[in-house]
């Protein structure tokens, strides 16, 4: 059984729940840097890890670090690597990456130099001189930063953020690994309900319904590295039955997702019954001004417009200024607001306890946290 080290990527701002996230499922941490976590761990790590985990993009397989300022460094680091012993003779193997802060800038010429430092290294392997490239995909993906030079291979195809319940999804989508991690900070709890009154596609009560029952997020869909013929294929059927061993059956947790739009509600019962978490969520059309609580105890996580894809910057400043007198008369409730607006916290009347900086993409975003409700000015 190969043991391997393994990058773990993830947007800014969540490499906490992603460090976390690696010594939960009991692998040892190596390094932590902006976006990307390190670990040790065995050949199940490639399922057990891209079927488990609910905060990284993508999970790779690290074949080796080196000093690269120039192109001949970096040729002959590369040609040093074991590719020999993961891609095989008809295999396809394309070349992307990116550099920061290093003397090599040029994206392509990187990726040239590097596609033929592999296609010489299994030529010396394979005593051939032309490979087919028809067979499975290696994708292989490299980082030069202050000048040295990290060389993977992509275990997870599609990025992890897609779990496979929003095939379709509204025009300002929350990347499901952000959701997640939102839902993470407001500390959902089974006797406390949580509504997003602007739910869209459904994406944070999905994923809070998934969170709370325990349900692996990769445990729908495929990844790269199942092609692959250096791991045993027992690797992926041993992950998903331990993933569906760990379903917590019965769960009493319960989640509202509202919205004005009637497509959103439709779109959201659609998703939630394929992330199979429609039994834990109550679907249905409102408007968030109308928002009442009817003794409940709750939290409110939501993603409202940002002013920058659904709606103009006036509108969308109104919105939170209604926002804040609505959601003034949730008792005892816990409010948390993600937002790109440089001016929410003066629309919405009255200053975050809290505020987390967050990225949707690229976009970066403040995620507002309001322990104790208060009268806002109006």
């Amino acid at each position: 059984m190969g043991y391997y080290e393994y990058v773990a990527t993830c947007l800014f701002g969540l490499e906490k729940f992603l460090s976390d996230e690696i010594e939960a499922l009991g692998y040892k941490k190596l390094k932590t840097v902006d976006g990307r976590v390190t670990f040790c761990g065995d050949e199940d790590a490639v399922a057990r890890f891209n079927i488990f985990s609910r905060y990284a993009e993508r999970l790779y397989i690290n074949l080796g670090s080196f000093t690269a300022s120039t192109f001949t460094e970096l040729f002959d680091g590369t040609k040093e690597l074991p590719f020999e012993c993961f891609i095989g003779i008809d295999d396809c193997f394309p070349v992307t990456g990116s550099s920061v802060k290093s003397k090599l800038t040029s994206i392509p010429d990187c990726q040239s130099i590097i596609k033929k430092a592999i296609v010489e290294k299994l030529k010396e392997s394979y005593r051939i001189d032309w490979f087919k490239e028809t067979g499975a995909l290696y994708r292989i993906e490299f980082f030069i930063s202050h000048d040295i030079a990290t060389i993977m291979i992509d275990t997870s195809g599609a990025p992890l953020h897609k779990r496979g319940y929003r095939p379709d999804s509204n025009a300002a989508p929350l990347r499901e690994t952000l959701a997640a991690a939102m839902v993470k900070i407001a500390r959902p709890r089974t006797d406390v309900l949580l509504w997003d009154p602007f739910c869209g596609s459904g994406t944070i009560a999905i994923e809070a319904a998934m969170l709370m029952t325990n349900t692996a997020p990769g445990l729908n869909r495929t990844f790269a590295a199942q092609q692959f013929d250096f791991l045993d294929d027992n690797i992926w059927k041993r992950a998903k039955e331990e993933a569906k061993d760990k379903i917590i059956q019965n769960c009493e947790f319960y989640a509202f997702a509202s919205d004005i739009d009637g497509k959103c509600i439709s779109l959201t019962k659609a998703n939630a019954k394929r992330a199979g978490v429609e039994n834990s969520i109550k679907v249905f059309k409102m408007d968030m001004r109308y928002i009442k609580t009817n003794g409940k105890r709750g939290t409110i996580v939501c993603n409202p417009p940002y002013g920058e894809r659904m709606m103009n910057l006036n509108s969308a400043e109104k919105l939170y200024k209604d926002m804040g007198v609505a959601f003034s008369k949730l008792d005892n409730w816990q409010i948390y607001i993600i937002s790109s607006f440089d001016g929410f916290e003066k629309a919405y009347g009255r200053h975050a306890d809290k505020i987390r900086k967050l990225y949707n993409g690229r976009l970066k975003c403040n995620y507002y946290q309001y322990f104790k409700n208060k009268k806002v000015r109006t």
